[in-house]
């Protein structure tokens, strides 16, 4: 294994390209991603890849663009170099939100994204629970989208292993993911039913569910502006919830987010390290990191060693 394969990260999420060489027992290879003055990037593979077996971890979080345009230049790059195969692993799949025209003359980046991304030389995806599930059918190469589910339930049977617990998805379109928690954590479910009046602005009506005298923990696949989290919350506090949790996969934190965070019920946000937090960490005490290296690494031996990788989707 050790001889075919190599792993480059980009500048988005170095730490986790790190945690995963170390569960996989391999050194970062190198390369230089170097920015001219006018913004273009630029990038040099530093060592021998002709016949390898190549990985890029890089994450299309803010700054988006410049993430997005890294990753596509150094799969270039790698494939004029003559690598043997390209998987692009992006923890956060940037642009997924916008899947489907949901208003008249209005792009399909997700679609967009993904043929960037294969015209640009990758053999094959892995990513971390997708936004929508149906960008895996945007690709016309073979995409493992992955779940951190794993990850967050094995935090959550630690934490609550008293039981009294209620898995609340904060929209209906949620519901899905927040059952199979609850399913797994022999819990009841909730749902808020939330009628969005604009980007980024979300207004929660009424609550579907008991959680009165219950800890109440949040689902949902990323926290952006936490409005949603936040108004989830204060409508949870409202119906007589006991204590109030949040879980996300994809903690992309932005505008206001910390703000909204600190001044709200929630005790406690879990998320994993998809995108890096930077400094935010120590604008909360309120955020919980878990990390999803060992499961990138496990996908990334599997994929390596031609095995199934059917049961890390759980």
């Amino acid at each position: 294994m050790h001889d075919r394969i190599k792993i480059f990260s980009g500048n988005s999420n170095p730490g986790l390209a790190e945690k995963i060489c170390t569960s996989l027992g391999l050194t970062l290879a190198t390369a230089k991603v170097r920015t001219f003055s006018d913004g273009e990037i630029m990038v040099e593979i530093g060592e021998n890849v002709r016949g390898r077996d190549v990985y890029i971890i890089q994450s299309t979080c803010n700054p988006t663009n410049n993430n997005l345009m890294e990753l596509l230049i150094m799969m270039d790059a790698l494939k004029r170099a003559s690598a043997d195969t390209i998987t692009a692993v992006i923890p956060y799949y940037g642009y997924a939100r916008q899947d489907r025209k949901a208003a008249p003359r209005t792009p399909i980046t997700s679609k967009l994204v993904a043929d960037l991304v294969t015209t640009s030389g990758a053999d094959r995806v892995v990513t971390v629970d997708l936004h929508a599930g149906q960008i895996q059918g945007f690709f016309n190469i073979p995409v493992d989208n992955l779940y951190a589910a794993p990850v967050i339930l094995e935090h959550l049977r630690k934490r609550f292993s008293d039981g009294g617990v209620v898995m609340v998805s904060p929209d209906a379109g949620g519901t899905e993911r927040a059952r199979a928690f609850a399913k797994r954590l022999n819990c009841t479910l909730a749902v808020i039913d939330k009628r969005r009046t604009a980007p980024n602005v979300a207004e929660v009506m009424h609550l579907i569910g008991d959680v009165r005298g219950k800890v109440a923990v949040i689902l949902d696949d990323m926290i952006d502006t936490a409005g949603t989290l936040t108004q989830a919350a204060t409508a949870l506090k409202e119906h007589g919830a006991t204590a109030i949790f949040a879980c996300a996969t994809h903690g992309v934190l932005s505008g206001p987010a910390i703000e909204r965070i600190n001044g709200s019920a929630i005790q406690e946000v879990i998320i994993t390290d998809t995108i890096p937090l930077g400094d935010k960490t120590a604008a909360t005490q309120k955020i919980t990191v878990l990390s999803v290296a060992d499961l990138l690494a496990e996908a990334i031996r599997r994929i390596h060693e031609d095995e199934s990788v059917s049961s890390l989707f759980v």
